[in-house]
């Protein structure tokens, strides 16, 4: 049992990590950057500079802004400047009407926003917006975190770590997560259900439309029912691959994103909520699931960080397996397996920017999660005689994100390249 100072700690950091959002959280953040820098300002500036590190870059070229049919951060950047609202965090842009949306087109056109990379930052999560009208200037940075503004910008210029909004966080270990999970008064809790509810609710609008790749829809059709069946497993990847496909599409939807990411929060609710149904768990198993899986994917970005070169499905399929592991009826020791055999099949997927197509790896993500879970439920487990797992759980997911955030930089560097390259 997890004692009250403990439970209070970790609930403090659900909330911090597990908030709505509309549209990828990167292009958002920089909107929201700029939404801060106009409220500064006073009037509606004549310029925006933007600097952004490479991740922020990389994240938020290729997908879709909500609402807008357009792809890519200039939309963003003068919607933020125009309608955004900073009180409104990751929803900055929900006030979005068309007469709005035309007013920000005709910004865009008339040239008036720069976008550079930032130079001389460490901070993989960083954005910098500095917005003029006349002889007044202000400026906004985030760093660290998606919401998190840093009012020392000279600090973030000298290259230094931003770690001031983690400063009191707990430092979770896979044994606290399962106990919290399992053991936590269920009052306290109750509140992941409306992960369920933005989540599961993002599946089903998803599916009136046609966004991204509609891989969500495809496994829906008569074609895919013949390889897939009408199975758990095919409509498990059904729902959490139209979220992401409505998400990466553009859709006006929100969603509980997990750890500042919208596609996390999808991988580690939707194949949860789907299991749970069909297996007939009860309320209470549902909930603990939905903590034990948001709360993994906690501690793994804990030690990877917000971004980074290892593609997030994978941190959040680590918890859905953890999730669905529970619901078969696993303990502690099966988790620990589920999770083990996760590290060694999805390590070194990479990310390269926020997309359509991350809903593919959602899927792939997402099988690995059930794959893993069943293998775990029937003793089998990946040795440390094999690859970079560890005997202990916790060497194992440490030996993931220390590959993930450290060993995959220059990965990191020539995705980039290779996607700016393109655009050119």
């Amino acid at each position: 049992m997890v004692n009250k100072e403990v439970r209070d700690r970790i609930i403090s950091l659900i909330h911090q990590e597990v908030v709505p959002a509309i549209g990828c959280t990167e292009p958002i953040c920089v909107a929201l950057c700029t939404a801060r820098a106009t409220e500064k300002l006073g009037t509606r500036p004549e310029k925006i500079e933007v600097l952004l590190s490479a991740n922020i870059l990389k994240n938020a070229m290729g997908v879709g802004i909500p609402g807008t049919g357009m792809i890519g951060l200039p939309i963003a950047i003068a919607l933020g400047a125009l309608i955004g609202k900073s009180d409104y965090q990751l929803e900055v842009l929900k006030d979005l009407t068309p007469a709005s949306l035309e007013a920000g087109k005709q910004y865009v056109a008339e040239n008036r926003i720069m976008i550079h990379q930032k130079t001389g930052v460490c901070e993989k999560l960083y954005a910098e917006v500095k917005v003029s009208a006349g002889d007044r200037s202000e400026t906004a940075v985030i760093a660290g975190g998606h919401t998190h503004f840093v009012e020392n910008e000279e600090r973030k210029a000298q290259g230094k770590e931003t770690a001031d909004a983690n400063n009191d966080e707990i430092a979770l270990n896979m044994r606290m997560v399962y106990d919290f999970a399992t053991s936590a008064p269920l009052e306290e809790i109750r509140f992941i259900q409306e992960a369920r509810t933005y989540n599961m609710n993002a599946a089903r609008e998803a599916l009136k439309g046609n966004y991204g790749h509609n891989l969500g829809k495809t496994i829906e059709r008569p074609l895919a029912k013949g390889i897939f069946g009408n199975s758990i497993f095919a409509h498990i990847i059904s729902r959490t691959a139209s979220a992401c496909d409505a998400r990466m599409g553009g859709a006006m939807i929100p969603v509980m994103s997990n750890s500042g990411s919208g596609n996390q929060g999808i991988c580690a609710t939707n194949p949860v909520c789907v299991y749970a149904k069909e297996n007939e768990n009860t309320e209470e198993e549902l909930i603990r699931a939905l903590i034990l899986s948001h709360l993994t994917a906690i501690y793994i970005k804990q030690s990877l960080g917000k971004l980074s070169a290892l593609c997030g499905c994978v941190v959040a399929s680590i918890g859905s397996s953890c999730g669905i592991t529970y619901l078969m009826g696993g303990d502690y020791q099966h988790i620990c397996a589920s999770v083990k055999n996760m590290i060694a099949n999805l390590t070194g997927m990479i990310c390269d920017g926020a997309k359509p197509s991350c809903s593919l790896k959602i899927t792939s993500g997402v099988s690995t999660a059930l794959l893993s879970a069943l293998l775990a439920m029937e003793g089998k487990c990946v040795t440390s005689e094999e690859g970079i797992v560890d005997d202990s759980v916790d060497k194992s997911i440490h030996n993931l994100t220390s590959i993930g955030a450290d060993a995959m930089c220059k990965t990191d560097e020539m995705v980039l390249n290779i996607m700016t390259d393109k655009n050119c």
